[in-house]
């Protein structure tokens, strides 16, 4: 007698938590670079309603490629409507009053921080997972990456100083994405030991009487383009550090953080033992 109404609830029971779960949004617009990369790791491409204008840009969106395809927006208020997103993502608080429209309207609009290390990538990747519907997929990746660190074995910095050292004498100190990288492969930021902030200038002379055993630089400084990267090829700097102490990583690994750090890691560590093995 009791058959039909059990089994009625029982199926209510096995619909309840699909039927309470929010439906993944189908129209997501990015506001910044970072936020351009965590969506196109993350979200399915027919999700993205929007990227930025840089994220085709191969020298600073490391996933360009799979953004060539996606619309983009130069992030102005009026593009953002049109675009009817349920999703808006890494809003720069900068342009939060031009989004006013947007937030009276009740648009879901989340902001991510500028991450700094893999604890806080790790914490945007799950962020962003959730918010667009693909929790498992955060995880997956997140898993991969610490397979992707393990591989690359013990750090062979030993201590020795390294300058990250960009245009116009720009010097990057700790607290930053790329200070967490030197530290990872076992190098001391130089940064630290001058007890320089996150950014500053350094002339070129300080640089050579700190005489760092390592000098990074951005990988398309390789070649000469304006004055502002030629100072990176001063004759100073080969006398000073050795030009195969000088290490390149590409700006699109250290822009952002994001599911591509492991990779950044691995260069980085590779031309440290590259380094070493042609001294032998």
């Amino acid at each position: 007698m009791f058959r039909l109404p059990l089994l009625f609830l029982a199926g209510l029971l096995a619909l309840s938590p699909a039927m309470g779960r929010a439906a993944p949004p189908r129209r997501i617009v990015s506001l910044n670079l970072c936020a351009d990369q965590y969506l196109l790791a993350l979200a399915d491409p027919a999700q993205i309603a929007g990227l930025t204008e840089w994220a085709r840009d191969p020298d600073m969106s490391y996933y360009a490629g799979k953004a060539r395809t996606l619309p983009f927006t130069h992030r102005t208020a009026e593009e953002v409507l049109t675009l009817r997103p349920d999703l808006v993502i890494g809003a720069p608080f900068v342009t939060r009053h031009a989004l006013a429209p947007l937030q009276k309207s009740g648009v879901p609009m989340i902001d991510l921080p500028f991450d700094t290390d893999l604890p806080s990538i790790e914490a945007s990747i799950r962020r962003v997972a959730a918010a667009v519907g693909h929790k498992a997929r955060g995880e997956a990746m997140i898993a991969a990456m610490h397979v992707d660190l393990a591989r690359i074995g013990p750090p062979p910095g030993r201590g020795r100083v390294a300058a990250y050292y960009q245009r116009q004498g720009y010097l990057t100190g700790t607290g930053t994405l790329v200070d967490d990288m030197m530290r990872r492969v076992g190098l001391t930021n130089l940064a630290a030991r001058l007890g320089k902030p996150s950014l500053s200038q350094l002339p070129l002379e300080t640089l050579a009487m700190a005489r760092p055993d390592f000098l990074i630089v951005e990988a398309r400084t390789d070649v000469v383009a304006d004055k502002g990267s030629e100072m990176l090829h001063h004759p100073l700097l080969d006398r000073v550090v050795a030009p195969g102490h000088r290490l390149t990583l590409p700006q699109a690994m250290t822009v952002c953080g994001g599911p591509f750090y492991p990779q950044a890691v691995a260069a980085l560590a590779a031309q440290v033992r590259a380094a070493d093995r042609m001294k032998r």
